[in-house]
């Protein structure tokens, strides 16, 4: 007996799992509804906002801190303005994109890695004051201004251009 009573409690559990974007009612009154998805952001990107619509519809974000890992490679993104909004981000993979301008990055407290091979980035020093940054990827970035000696020496795996080896 106690065997089917918690095999009936479990499937009652998965049932309920299952249906975490519904309103659960009894007796017709609403007893639970769930948080919408996130949607309080401004990116004027198309294709970053694309990206970002996605992860948060993937990852059932409601809030903007729950989103920690974003990949957006080979998107078509240009720019990179209003991704500040999400600061809990610490793994982002933006590799083969037209992204040039990093300011956007250096509210990004949390990000710990970052791929950025494949761009157009010019300007590396919004990079500088990331404090978590344990990984960065600027290799095929022609027009990247070579890091001044010392500036990424907290970083611990630095891949660049050839043209700044």
């Amino acid at each position: 007996m106690p065997y089917r009573l918690l095999s009936c409690l479990l499937l009652s559990i998965l049932a309920l799992s299952a249906c975490q974007d519904y309103d659960f009612r009894v007796n017709d009154t609403v007893v639970y509804t769930p948080a919408p998805l996130f949607r309080d952001y401004q990116v004027p990107d198309p294709a970053l906002r694309a990206c970002l619509q996605q992860a948060i519809a993937d990852g059932e974000v409601r809030a903007a801190p729950q989103l920690t890992q974003l990949d957006c490679s080979s998107a078509g993104i240009e720019s990179l303005e209003g991704l500040a909004t999400f600061a809990g981000l610490t793994a982002l993979r933006l590799s083969s994109n037209r992204i040039r301008n990093l300011v956007e990055l250096g509210s990004l407290p949390a990000l710990e890695e970052l791929h950025l091979d494949g761009n157009k980035v010019v300007d590396p020093v919004p990079l500088y004051k990331l404090p978590a940054l344990a990984l960065l990827d600027l290799a095929g970035n022609p027009q990247l201004q070579c890091p001044r000696s010392g500036s990424l020496d907290r970083v611990r795996k630095v891949t660049l251009p050839a043209h700044c080896r």
